[in-house]
Order: structure tokens, then C-alpha cells, then sequence
């Protein structure tokens, strides 16, 4: 695996062990394991080195990265995009969930040939979609205590 590939995987696996954390310790990890099923698909990409596996990481990082923001937005008293309680431990793994965005989002921005930009824009538009999917299936009221 390249260098920017092993990158976008340490970026894409922080954000997954971070989230599956938060969801042991919010005593809700079935919520969080349908949070994380596309990063999961998308490091699995990633590590068999797909073309344009970088496009498919990009969203997720993004969406994780801006839920991040809003929460520490709203920690910080100056937005309410993101309310809610949230432990000292949770706080701590918002940061590690942030750092790991920004690793992979700067690795998966880096040009690395293969992919045409049409698959590129499919695949982050797709994997956009997927993200905001399994968000709104996490939320659903089936899995708000699991």
C-alpha cells in the first residue's frame, strides 16, 4: 500500500475506532455501528488500493469532520447545531475523531493518478449519499437507545 493510501487508512480507522468508542461509552453501539459502515467500505477500498477509492474516503471524512465542528461549536457555547451531554471521554474522542478527518482528508485531497474524475465525483457523491443514509438509519427511532 502507498504512503497517501496507508494515510487515508489511519484516517478512515481513527474515525471508526473513535466512533465505536463513543458508542460503547454513550451505551449505544449498534447506533454507532451503522454510523461507521461506510468508512468501513471505503477503508476496505482503500487497502485493496482502488482507483478511486481516496473519492469514496473524502465524503465520510468531511461529514465526520464537520459533525465534529458542531459539536465542539456548541461545547464552546457559540452554536447549537449539535446540542446534547457529553462526557469528558466523548469530548476527548471528538478530538481524535477530528485529527483522524484531517489526516485523511489532506491524504485523500493529494493527487495520485488512476482514477478518471468522472469515477472520482461518482464515488464521492455516492459514498456522500451512503454517509448521509446510515446517519438518518442510525437515528431512526428503532436504534435511538442501541
Amino acid at each position: 500500500m502507498s504512503g497517501n493510501h496507508k494515510r487515508i487508512a489511519a484516517g478512515l480507522l481513527g474515525v471508526i475506532l473513535g466512533l465505536i468508542l463513543v458508542g460503547l461509552v454513550s451505551h449505544t453501539p449498534l447506533r454507532h455501528l451503522i454510523q461507521v459502515s461506510p468508512a468501513v467500505l471505503a477503508l476496505v477500498l482503500v487497502s485493496r488500493q482502488v482507483t478511486w477509492a481516496r473519492f469514496a474516503a473524502m465524503p465520510i471524512v468531511i461529514f465526520w469532520l464537520l459533525i465534529m465542528f458542531g459539536i465542539w461549536l456548541f461545547l464552546l457555547g457559540l452554536a447549537n447545531v449539535i446540542t446534547g451531554t457529553y462526557s469528558p471521554m466523548e469530548i476527548g474522542l471528538t478530538v481524535v475523531i477530528g485529527l483522524s478527518c484531517l489526516v485523511g482528508l489532506v491524504a485523500s485531497c493529494r493527487p495520485s493518478g488512476g482514477a478518471a474524475w468522472g469515477s472520482g465525483l461518482l464515488a464521492f457523491l455516492g459514498f456522500a449519499a451512503l454517509q448521509v443514509a446510515a446517519m438518518w438509519v442510525s437515528l431512526r427511532p428503532a436504534f435511538s437507545n442501541s
